[in-house]
Order: C-alpha cells, then sequence, then structure tokens
C-alpha cells in the first residue's frame, strides 16, 4: 500500500484551476498508480455548497487513477446543514466513509458549524481515521474512535499571519510527529502548496508523513516541500512491530481510549 500526498498550487473560489492543479500533481506518480494507493486531496480543495458536485468531482479522480481517494473537504450548505466535511470514495466510486470538521477554526466559524461525523473506515484492512485540519490538533477527538487506527490522515489548509512559513511547518511537524508516537499510527498531511492563492492569508505548504516507527530520526518527518506530490510505501509490519514493542513497555494501549 503507498499514501499519496499532495501539495498543488490552489486558488480559492476556482474549481477549474484547483482540478487542473490536482491532475498535474497526480501526473508527476511517474510509476502510475496502483488500486491498493491512497490518495490524500487537501482541505477545500473545491469551492461548491452541492455535495453531489464534490462527489463528482472525488470520483472522478478516483475512476481514473483507479485509486482510494481521501477526498479533502467542501462546505456543504443547504437547508439543513452547513458543514465543512468530505468523503473517502473507492477506485469503484462507492463511498467509504464521510468525515466532517467537528472543530470549525477561526473565520471558519461563521460559514460553517461544528459536524458530527468522525471519520473512520477500513482501507486495504488497515484502520483509518480522517482529521480535517484543525481538528488534528485536538488529541480528545482520539477518545471517540471506535477503535485506535492505524493511518491518520489529514486534508490541510494551512494559514499563517507570520511573515514566513517556517514558524506553522515547524508546528506541524513536531505535532505529526508526537501524535504518531503517541498513538503508535503512521500519519499523512496533505495541503495547500505555499505559493497558493488566498483573498487574505497565506498558505504554508505544511504536508508530510510522520513515521515515529523509524529508527533513522531523520525519517521520522519527510515533508512534501516545494514538490507537488510525495508518494511513500506504508511498511505496516514495521509499524506493527513499533506498537508491539511500546505496548510490552505498557507505553502504548490497544482498542479504543475506554479499554
Amino acid at each position: 500500500m503507498r499514501l499519496i500526498l499532495t501539495q498543488p498550487q490552489l486558488k480559492a473560489f476556482d474549481n477549474a484551476f484547483n482540478r487542473d492543479a490536482v491532475y498535474r500533481a497526480l501526473d508527476e506518480a511517474h510509476d502510475g498508480f496502483m488500486k491498493d494507493d491512497i490518495i490524500l486531496l487537501p482541505e477545500h480543495i473545491f469551492f461548491t455548497n452541492d455535495a453531489e458536485e464534490y462527489l463528482h468531482e472525488i470520483r472522478n479522480i478516483a475512476a481514473q487513477t483507479g485509486s482510494t481517494v481521501v477526498g479533502g473537504s467542501f462546505h456543504e450548505i443547504n437547508d439543513s446543514f452547513r458543514r465543512n466535511t468530505g468523503a473517502v470514495i473507492a477506485a469503484d466510486g462507492s463511498i467509504l466513509c464521510n468525515y466532517d470538521k467537528l472543530r470549525p477554526y477561526a473565520d471558519e466559524r461563521n460559514r460553517v458549524e461544528p459536524g458530527e461525523r468522525l471519520g473512520q473506515c477500513v482501507i486495504g484492512g488497515r484502520r483509518v481515521l480522517v482529521l480535517i485540519c484543525a481538528d488534528f490538533w485536538f488529541s480528545d477527538l482520539y477518545g471517540k474512535v471506535k477503535e485506535l487506527p492505524e493511518l491518520v490522515l489529514v486534508p490541510a489548509l494551512s494559514i499563517t499571519r507570520k511573515p514566513s512559513p517556517d514558524y506553522s511547518r515547524e508546528m506541524w511537524r513536531h505535532l505529526a510527529v508526537s501524535r504518531a508516537y503517541e498513538f503508535g499510527v503512521y500519519v499523512g498531511i496533505s495541503d495547500w502548496g505555499e505559493d497558493s492563492l488566498l483573498p487574505v492569508h497565506r498558505c504554508s505548504g505544511v504536508g508530510g508523513f510522520a513515521n515515529a516507527a523509524s529508527d533513522d530520526v531523520q525519517a521520522f518527518f519527510t515533508a512534501v516541500g516545494q514538490d507537488r506530490l510525495q508518494a511513500i510505501t506504508l511498511d505496516f509490519d514495521q509499524l506493527d512491530a513499533f506498537r508491539s514493542d511500546r505496548e510490552a513497555r505498557g507505553f502504548f494501549r490497544k482498542g479504543n481510549s475506554g479499554q
């Protein structure tokens, strides 16, 4: 199984621009895609309030790559909902799970309400948890899972008020490694590229992969950086050994937080 992280240059309120940017990023996967691949898109990748329009875009990506797509998110706004939400779509177009942003951030709170659906599903026999951007910063959400995940995926739209992206990148890197170590998981983050176009704030490009199970400290976090795409082969044997070792030392609990 491979995890495909994306960090394209995106533009607010321009779906055609973003669609082209995603496909250009995916074109950088020179080895193509396999059915066991998981593609992670950034938060708020498409600007639409309509669920069917959003699902159409994500299903097209899944169909063209033949892979499972964690479809970032969109703002679903109608008479019943105002939520930041997304879906995990299999290559055949089926929905593996829906997920909401449970803790909207900053000005976003004026546009959407806290969601209710925690993104939990099984992909390729492995438990996956999807947390949209700021939700990743709330450790209490792990206490809501049915069973601890093995892979945590974070669609992000990082913003910063700092003069450079360095502050945000360091904070996200340290958090990702901490989460990976504490919960015995792999962590993947996809973000808008630093050069993305937002009306007010700037993006930081915090995408990357956290692997606390590695013996190489340089591999604890590998940033997507200036690339638009990063492909990681997920070594679950390594992760299982890491979890078993930590459990044997009394520093890791299997199952959910209540066990």
